[in-house]
């Protein structure tokens, strides 16, 4: 099968679920992302590159915004979702900048794991597949990059129940773990706003001697 993700082929998940998995997703006649998008957060951050993880929930639902990337959306989209017009309104609170679009590939690129937990959708119908089986593929990730310090962004319970098998004192003391409300409208007055996470990531790299992330990127 030649559309896995180098560094990530030999999970037990492709060969075990995803045969039956695709056959499900491809006996529709639309889903989102396109296929060759599908696994784009994995592809663009092995886990060797891996050094924070942030979760978002299902790929945007609406035709021509999901890019297989969690939050991310294509450069030229003029309107942001609103989480992610949030998580943009937070940054220049805290680090004083922020992307000049929407486009968080360059996040991928620094080692920003940006999975989804569901990593298909039907156009409209959001967490449509959030019972399909991808949570086998969530949790076989987040055990292998758990195996090494990771700064775990947690936005909302959704993404706090999930990663929590993997973030606990088992794993021992050297993962940073941010845990809040979601960006969200409805929450993120509820804590998100205010929790100054991207500097404290960029502090917690620091004390580690590990470069920072570039989170704002290049200003054109």
């Amino acid at each position: 099968m030649n559309d896995l993700p180098n560094g990530w082929a030999d999970l037990p998940f492709f060969s075990a679920d995803w045969p039956t998995l695709r056959d499900r997703i491809d006996a529709l006649p639309t889903t989102l992302p396109a296929p060759e998008k599908r696994f784009r957060a994995l592809e663009l951050t092995p886990p060797e590159a891996v050094r924070v993880v942030i979760l978002g929930q299902d790929p945007y639902p609406t035709p021509g915004h999901a890019t297989g990337l969690a939050f991310s959306v294509p450069p030229e989209l003029t309107k942001l979702p609103p989480s992610l017009r949030n998580i943009f309104k937070e940054m220049r609170e805290d680090i004083g900048c922020a992307p000049n679009n929407g486009d968080l590939t360059h996040w991928a690129q620094q080692g920003v794991l940006l999975l989804n937990t569901a990593l298909s959708v039907e156009p409209g119908a959001a967490g449509g597949h959030a019972r399909w089986g991808w949570d086998a593929l969530v949790a076989q990730v987040l055990a292998r990059v758990a195996q090494q310090p990771c700064a775990f962004l947690l936005w909302g319970n959704h993404a706090q129940k999930v990663a929590a098998p993997y973030t606990g004192n088992s794993h021992g003391p050297d993962h940073l773990v941010i845990e809040t409300a979601h960006p969200s409208p409805l929450s993120a007055r509820r804590g998100f706003f205010g929790s100054r996470p991207f500097g404290r990531i960029n502090e917690w790299l620091d004390a580690r001697s590990a470069p920072r992330v570039d989170w704002c990127g290049p200003v054109s």
